[in-house]
């Protein structure tokens, strides 16, 4: 089969077009044939960084974590699945796990579901990492219909996944973004769109919220932004962050009695580690894409195979607007 592989890792690294034995299928497994991936930021944080991340895979790499496509083979012990059936998922690309960057993938059949029906290959290959993250960081803080959530970052990858499934959930929807690209990718979904550029956290608090604060907050910016984050929560209020590499003074949050979520979407790929629960999110992400209440946002750069080194560079520079996917 056709891959792109690392040769070695670093800012200038190069992807490298190159054929690889088929994989074969093995229990508990599926072979998918892979029409479509995206790219996310830790792929491309995994091609500068290497192996300064403990979870970057061994040269030669494959990298690419999310797919979306068809089942080829399936392993002993599996039920759910058959060959034909369409799926996605996020299931390689890192530690011992081949990527999506090949014709086809070894897939562990509990990190996979069924591709939602109304998305095409394109649009189901962009979903699962930012959906999994979304839907466990709203999960985890307990958001529910008549709240009042705050979304940081609402038109990035993650952040504008959080958005529609805060909507989805009943809530009250705010998200702050900059540019009237964002601002109006924010209102589409039916939320009420905040500049961070020129609203200060105690401006919009006073205008959203009578300075009460936002119950729950959903920080994809992260980093120094999390103090953001404590100001605007409400008392006793809910705090997820995506991105906690960073030294904290918590004593904002002691002082409201936050709750903080620290999400990190990879451990079940990294230690083997309730697997299960994302092909179980990834069915409910279907069920709510189904519903016409998610959609991802995508790029509308094309990139094949062999441009996968220009799709990463695409991202990175910042002129994304949506997911990057790359078709298989």
């Amino acid at each position: 089969m056709k891959a792109m592989i690392l040769n070695e890792y670093g800012n200038n690294a190069e992807f490298q077009l190159t054929e690889l034995p088929q994989p074969s299928v093995k229990t508990g497994h599926v072979v998918v044939l892979v029409a479509a991936t995206s790219v996310n930021t830790v792929d491309t944080m995994i091609r500068q960084m290497g192996k300064d991340l403990p979870l970057s895979p061994d040269l030669p790499a494959v990298l690419g974590m999310d797919f979306a496509g068809t089942i080829e083979a399936v392993g002993e012990g599996i039920t759910n699945f058959a060959p034909g059936d369409e799926v996605y998922g996020c299931a390689g690309g890192l530690a011992d796990l081949q990527g999506t960057l090949a014709e086809y993938m070894l897939a562990d059949a509990r990190l996979i579901a069924h591709k939602p029906k109304r998305l095409s290959m394109r649009e189901a290959a962009a979903l699962p990492l930012v959906g999994i993250t979304a839907f466990e960081g709203l999960q985890r803080a307990g958001a529910r219909a008549g709240q009042k959530v705050l979304v940081h970052g609402g038109a990035g990858g993650v952040g504008h996944v959080a958005v529609q499934l805060a909507k989805h959930l009943g809530a009250d929807v705010y998200a702050t973004a900059s540019g009237e690209k964002q601002m109006k990718i924010i209102e589409k979904y039916g939320a009420t769109p905040i500049d961070y550029k020129t609203e200060k956290v105690a401006d919009y608090l006073a205008k959203h919220t009578d300075g009460a604060g936002f119950d729950v907050i959903f920080d994809s910016v992260g980093g120094a932004n999390m103090t953001n984050s404590f100001e605007a929560a409400a008392l006793n209020g809910q705090v997820t962050t995506t991105v906690a590499l960073l030294e904290l003074d918590l004593t904002p949050a002691h002082f409201k009695g936050l709750s903080l979520h620290v999400v990190f979407m990879l451990i079940p790929m990294l230690y083997d580690h309730k697997r299960e629960e994302h092909g179980a999110i990834l069915a409910k992400l279907a069920e709510i894409a189904d519903a016409g209440e998610l959609k991802p946002l995508l790029d509308e750069t094309p990139f094949g195979l062999e441009a996968v080194g220009k799709a990463h560079d695409h991202l990175t520079s910042g002129q994304a607007i949506g997911k990057v996917v790359v078709e298989i």
